[in-house]
């Protein structure tokens, strides 16, 4: 194991403050000491003067408010990274962007205000590519320092593998979850469209926003999703029986290169002698078109984003950013109509798969490869796509690494409003089948 990666659980941290075996000063001091000796290298956080002394003044509010352990909220005195596209009191928003700080003042986002309320500390910004699309900002793996953590919530995943955070939000509008998540060997979680609101969320693109976050554990993920996922029923969690597992085979898996579908045919057979019943199924048939399709609606709703900071500050955007502007402003109605009407028949399709396999669950690999060499590409996102462009819940399990010591990941999705029932069985696939 690399030296900058780091072993925070999000469950064990918080069961340590709650019976007082870690005390919350204890664990922002090991943090802080961490992030100090290893972030000018792995680069996850933007800097701030002073971060154990802020940190150390907010949990004294924290305890002064709460003076009684038995009656302090769940996240009690847990540092959380915050995505640089989420506005936060007390701290600047910059999108990953050079433009003005000022054009993205507003109100703290609905997310960190949750995680507030439920006792978390804010660590800090984390460093997002610029508005959230491909323009890479400077944070490497914590695996392997000369390759891509991933994007866009690179800094989020990247901090939670590096062990200065427990948890980290962040964002998904094609694969920025769930991909950063198995390259930087952390769970990710991604919940269906809107289940977290993404109010004070910088936007890309309303119609594929989803906004999500990194741990370390399945537990913590679970616990999380209770906090923060909107009419969440605890009770549906509960999961009797091991899930039929559909397995969408054609063009779509054959988008990963043949390292990554060697790997993912071996967890395939390592799951079925564990007595999972697997359906393979070309659900998705020509993947380009579904691509293209959810690229327009991105693309399209991009340009209309920043119609009025690229016509004010255009000389301040990067090179990906500029493109996709110039791409969405030829995207017609037309094309936005058609592209939802193909939305709307593969969620009808993949509901009818579904129903007619008693497929519970869709596994895939979270990414095409491991994590590529250099800070120049965010990797490729085409695993992911199809399950933004639905609007599904997934969850990115870490599941081994390659050759290299890369790690490697299992993306587990689930039909719109079964968050609930995912993460059971995603439990169950990593307590029984043992994929971490």
């Amino acid at each position: 194991m690399s030296d900058y990666v780091g072993d925070l659980l999000l469950g064990d941290t918080v069961r340590g403050i709650q019976n007082g075996s870690l005390p919350a000063g204890d664990l922002i001091h090991t943090i802080c000491d961490r992030i100090e000796a290893l972030d000018d290298r792995i680069h996850a956080l933007l800097p701030e003067k002073n971060r154990r002394g802020r940190l150390l003044a907010d949990l004294a509010i924290l305890e002064n408010k709460y003076p009684d352990p038995l009656l302090r909220p769940p996240l009690f005195g847990i540092p959380v990274g915050v995505k640089d596209i989420f506005r936060a009191e007390g701290f600047e928003t910059r999108a990953g962007s050079r433009l003005p700080v000022s054009l993205f003042e507003g109100n703290e986002s609905w997310a960190v205000t949750a995680l507030k309320k439920a006792g978390a500390l804010i660590l800090g910004k984390t460093v997002s590519t610029e508005f959230a699309w491909f323009q890479p900002g400077p944070t490497c793996n914590p695996h392997n320092p000369v390759h891509t953590p991933g994007g866009s919530s690179s800094g989020s995943a990247a901090a939670v593998a590096a062990g200065f955070a427990p948890l980290a939000l962040g964002t998904q509008t094609i694969g920025s979850i769930s991909r950063p998540a198995s390259y930087c060997g952390v769970y990710g979680f991604k919940p269906s469209l809107g289940r977290i609101p993404t109010a004070g969320v910088i936007p890309f693109s309303p119609a594929a926003d989803h906004v999500g976050f990194f741990t370390r554990d399945m537990e913590g993920a679970e616990m999380v999703c209770g906090l923060l996922v909107k009419g969440w029923k605890q009770q549906e969690v509960i999961t009797a029986e091991k899930p039929t597992l559909g397995i969408p085979t054609g063009d779509y898996l054959h988008q990963a290169n043949p390292g990554m579908l060697q790997w993912f045919d071996n967890k395939c057979s390592h799951l079925k002698r564990e007595g999972f019943r697997l359906i393979e199924t070309d659900v998705f048939g020509d993947i380009r078109r579904i691509n293209a399709a959810h690229r327009q609606i991105i693309a399209r709703d991009f340009a209309a984003t920043h119609k009025r900071w690229f016509h004010d500050h255009g000389v301040l955007y990067g090179e990906h950013s500029i493109q996709l502007i110039n791409e969405g402003r030829k995207v017609s109605d037309q094309h936005i109509e058609e592209a939802q009407q193909m939305r709307a028949a593969l969620n009808q399709q993949m509901n009818q798969t579904a129903v007619r396999e008693c497929i519970d669950v869709w596994l895939s690999p979270s990414s095409v490869d491991a994590a590529p060499p250099g800070l120049q590409s965010t990797g490729s996102p085409l695993m992911n796509l199809p399950w933004t462009f639905l609007g599904w819940p997934t969850c990115s399990i870490p599941a081994g690494k390659d050759g290299s010591g890369l790690p490697l990941g299992i993306q587990a999705a689930a039909a719109t409003g079964k968050d609930e029932k995912l993460t059971g069985w995603c439990r169950d696939l990593v307590e029984t089948a043992l994929i971490k």
